[in-house]
Formats: structure tokens, sequence, C-alpha cells
């Protein structure tokens, strides 16, 4: 029964807490686990196949590595191929032909490694083999003539652990970002040593989404418009076709139709919210942050910026204002405790608008719990506003504002991710754009003061203190005040305020503002603004991304399909 429920933890939950000894060694186990399962079972299928041998593998597979967690599937695959008695050259050559490695964050703590000690205890012969994986290393750098300084810095083995980042970037054939602006980041500073070692191994791969699913199946109302406005559903295998509607964006009668697929998408959520214990009034703006819980997505800054809203609105300040829901959906890591507060914030800074006489008829803010596939379908086609509000240059690309532009939702954000090529494509006008750039921030952050901005901003500091003068309870726990000091106080590495919260406060506020204010004084104007976006979303179908990928990464040939018949 031991070994049973051994065995069954495996599989039990995915990304287990790996805070402590016993999650680290699960946590390994488990991606050890799956990563073997699929290679034996791909070696499997290959090799039954007529004339298919292990050196040829190269010319039948592709293997493309997401992120660092599967990164062990290179010295299992050697592994298996050493068993098919192959040399160890010879295996890790046809890795190289078959490996490809797509990184999607620029945050160090996700690139993973793992201590050699550890990966001995637990998995021997991959141990073993890395450290003869690392001989071939140095004798492959020293016979590219690298310089030694610069190939020690991107050793796969080094001090006593094992980097799994590096590990795929010497291995695979290609690297790829997913946004222009983050491979531009990944180029000059993440993986720097790396593009001076192979200047042609990192690309761009922009993500993409599926319009089937986060479209024509969530937001049938939509969909059925821009049927009728194109004259057909070639739309949904050619997202391109959307361009066609433009000039809609100057039509009142089409415009109208669009805001009414809006109002029914908002009624249709408020239903659905009904169910999970909450309500939503649908005749409310939809401000909505649906994405990971984590320091640099900046939730945080989302609660200070409704707290500004709701202090001016108490002290008379803003006498205009559109009624808004302010939205979250998140999920924070097991493990990842500030993330826990920031949650616990939110409900406590909802709860104290719920209570305000002056706040409450203008502001709500919503929590909804376990954020899924299943919310975001329902939650997309209903807003009106996108919040992607992370601190320049640690994004790598997002789709939540993919899907959300879309269906028609203006975005308020940093340029950062693909932000940046969202505001190419719909026009910064269409958008509201805040806070530093990422060629800013080196500078600033040469000079940043977080304390000197506390001081200086009474409403900033009206906003921190509430963290901890009693406006906003934590239940005892002490977790807003740890929030508070991470903004103005050097944590253990001597920085304060990491992800520039209060450096962007100001500026996030006066874009709320913005776009608050457009809302309110001009429906139809920004009617075409959200218009104007979801005619621009064509370039970020899955479909293209995955056309490029096959293209340049896969060197696989399509298999061509009739578009949509006109009558279906």
């Amino acid at each position: 029964m031991t070994r049973r429920t051994a065995a069954e933890n495996l599989t039990r939950v995915l990304y287990p807490n790996d805070t402590k000894e016993d999650g680290k060694r699960l946590r390994l186990r488990q991606q050890y686990f799956l990563c073997s399962a699929s290679l034996q079972d791909l070696l499997r299928r290959y090799l039954r196949t007529p004339g298919c041998a292990p050196e040829k593998l190269g010319t039948a597979v592709v293997i493309q590595l997401n992120d660092t967690h599967p990164v062990l599937a290179i010295p299992e695959f050697i592994r298996l191929l050493l068993k098919q008695g192959m040399t160890l050259e010879a295996a890790l050559g046809v890795a190289k032909e078959v490996f490809c490695y797509t990184n999607h964050t620029v945050m160090p703590e996700a690139m993973e490694s793992w201590d050699l000690a550890l990966l001995a205890s637990e998995l021997p012969e991959i141990a073993r083999l890395l450290c003869q994986l690392d001989d071939l290393f140095c004798a492959e750098m020293q016979a590219l003539g690298a310089e030694e300084r610069l190939w020690h810095r991107v050793r796969p083995l080094r001090d006593g652990r094992i980097y799994m980042a590096d590990l795929a970037c010497w291995v695979c054939g290609y690297v790829n970002g997913v946004a222009a602006l983050h491979t531009e980041i990944l180029r000059r500073r993440v993986l720097r040593d790396w593009a001076q070692l192979y200047p042609d191994k990192i690309l761009n791969r922009t993500n993409g989404i599926t319009q089937r699913r986060f479209l024509a199946l969530c937001n049938p109302s939509l969909s059925a418009l821009l049927t009728h406005r194109l004259g057909s559903k070639n739309w949904i295998t050619n997202l391109f076709q959307l361009e066609k509607l433009k000039p809609y964006a100057n039509n009142g009668e089409v415009l109208a139709a669009f805001c009414e697929t809006k109002k029914e998408n908002k009624r249709r959520l408020a239903r659905w919210m009904e169910g999970q214990g909450l309500y939503y009034d649908p005749a409310r703006m939809l401000d909505v942050q649906i994405k990971r819980l984590h320091e640099y997505k900046r939730q945080l800054l989302h609660c200070l910026g409704i707290l500004a809203l709701t202090f001016q609105i108490e002290q008379g300040e803003i006498t205009e204002f559109a009624p808004t829901t302010f939205l979250f959906a998140a999920k924070a890591a097991p493990g990842y405790a500030r993330a826990k507060a920031v949650i616990k914030l939110i409900h406590a800074v909802g709860d104290y608008v719920a209570r305000s006489p002056k706040a409450a008829p203008l502001l709500q803010v919503l929590f909804v719990p376990d954020y899924s596939v299943t919310a975001a379908e329902r939650i997309i086609p209903a807003a009106d506003v996108s919040e992607q509000i992370s601190t320049a240059g640690t994004e790598a690309s997002g789709t939540g504002n993919m899907k959300l532009m879309l269906n028609g939702a203006v975005t308020l954000g940093t340029y950062d991710g693909a932000n940046v090529e969202i505001v190419a494509a719909a026009g910064e006008e269409n958008n509201y754009i805040f806070g530093a750039r990422v060629e800013d921030l080196d500078a600033l952050r040469r000079g940043y003061d977080p304390k000197a901005l506390y001081r200086s901003d009474p409403l900033l500091r009206q906003c921190l203190d509430a963290l901890t003068d009693g406006t906003l309870s934590d239940s005892g726990t002490g977790c807003f005040a740890d929030l508070k000091r991470s903004l103005l106080e050097p944590e253990a590495d001597g920085v304060a305020d990491r992800y520039f919260v209060l450096g962007d406060f100001q500026s996030y506020v006066h874009a709320k503002l913005q776009v608050n204010g457009d809302y309110l004084r001009s429906p139809m104007a920004f009617a075409r603004k959200c218009w104007l976006n979801m005619c621009s979303a064509g370039v970020f179908s899955a479909d293209r991304t995955i056309e490029e990928y096959a293209n340049e990464i896969w060197r696989i040939n399509p298999v061509e399909l009739p578009e949509y018949a006109e009558n279906e």
C-alpha cells in the first residue's frame, strides 16, 4: 500500500510544492517520470515503423521543450539511445537534431537548477550521464575556440548544480522567445552569453491563441455578428479576415450591435457568477486582471490603484466616474506566501469598498477563485478593459491579453511582452499604455528611492498606510505589513520594490482615470477602440504561430484543409 501511494503521488498534483526537501524530491521524480514515459512511448512507436533506426530520429521527430521543467528529457533521451547501442557522442548528435527549447520567462527562479547530489540520490544513472555530457560540453567549447570565461558562465554543470536552461541552450537546435521584446531581452540579457556563442540559435516566435475556442466557442453572439458582416465563417480558420471589418469602426449601426453583444455577455457572466456565490451588476464597466498570481504581474499595484480611486471618491476629488467592477481571477503557487497575501489583500480591498457609502455605488472588487479555462470563457467575452500591468521587461508575452483583445477589450498595460505587438497592430491611440519602459528602467533603478516617493505623494502614502493602520484587515497575520515592507525596505538582496510598483503608481492611476473617463464621456468612441482592437487580432492567431514553428523550427509541411464553405 505504501509503494502504491508513493506511485500515485507522482501524478496526483502537477508541480508539487517544492519549498521543502520532500517536495523537491517529488517534483524531480515527477518530471523524470513524465519525461521518460513520453520518450519511451515516442521511441516505441518510431522504432516499430519499417526502415526507422535510432540514428535517423532527427529526420522524423522534433521534441519541443516547454520551459525548463521537461529538460530532463535530454539526458533521458540520450540514456534510451545508449540502450539502443549508440555511442554517447552519436546519441548527443541525435539529441541536437531532435530537441528545441521555448523559453517563456525572464524570471531567474523559473529557470530551474538541480543539486547534483540530489539528482545522484534519486536518479543516479542520469546524474552520471550529466557528468559525462559535461566533459563533452567542455571539449566542444574548446574546439569552438570560445573564450573560456564566457563558456564557463553557461556551463550546464557548475558549482555542484545542473542548470537546465543552459543544458537546453547547448543541446537544442533552436531556442525561441515568445514575443519580440521578450526575445530581445533574452538575447541582450538573460541568454546573452549563449547569443554570443551561437548567434543564429535564438529566434522569436510570438505566442498565439485559438480563435476557435476563445471567440467562436466562448462568444457566440459576437461570432454571429462577425460572420454576418464578413458573409462567411472563413475567419474561423483565417483570423486575418477580421481586418476587413475595420471600416465598420465608423458605422454607428455596427458599433451598436457590437455593444449589444458585450451587454449580452455581461448578463451571461452575471448568471454564471451567481452560481459561484458572487454578485456582478452587468450594467457596470468590467475591468479584469485574470492571470497567475505573481509579484511581477503586479496585482498589488492594481489593489493600490483601486484604493487610490476609492479614497479620491470618498474625499470628493473624483465626482464623475462610470460604475466599474474590478474583477480578479488568479491562482497562487502552494508555497508562494506573498502571492497568497495579495489574494487576501484583494478580498480586504473589496470588503472596504463594499462598506464605503460613497465608493460602493461606483466601485466593486470581485475575486473569482479556482481560475480555469471554464472561468476564462465566461469572463473574457464580457470584459471592457484588459489589465496587463507587469513591470516592463518581466512579462515574456502573455496570451490572456490576446484573448481579451480578440473579444473587444482595450488594453490598460505597460509596454511589455506582447502588449508591444498589440499596440503595434491596433494603435497606441486605441489602448492605454502607462509606466516606465524597459529602456528607462536601468537608469531609473540606479537612483530609485521608493521611500522618497512614499514621503512625497500623499495619495500613495494613504494607500500604503491603509495596509497597516487598521483600514484593511489581514486577520492579524501580519501579511499586509510584509507587503508594505517589501515596497519600502530593502530585502535580503538589498533591493526594495523590485517590481517598481511605487514608481509606476501615479502613471497607473492616471491611466485608470483616463480609460474610465473615455468610457463615461463617449461610449461609442470607446466601442470604436474595442472594435479596432478585435479587428487587429489576426496576427495573434495560434495558426500563425504554429505555421512559423512548422516552417522554421520543426521543418514539417502542413496538410491543407478546405476553408469553410460559404453556406456553413
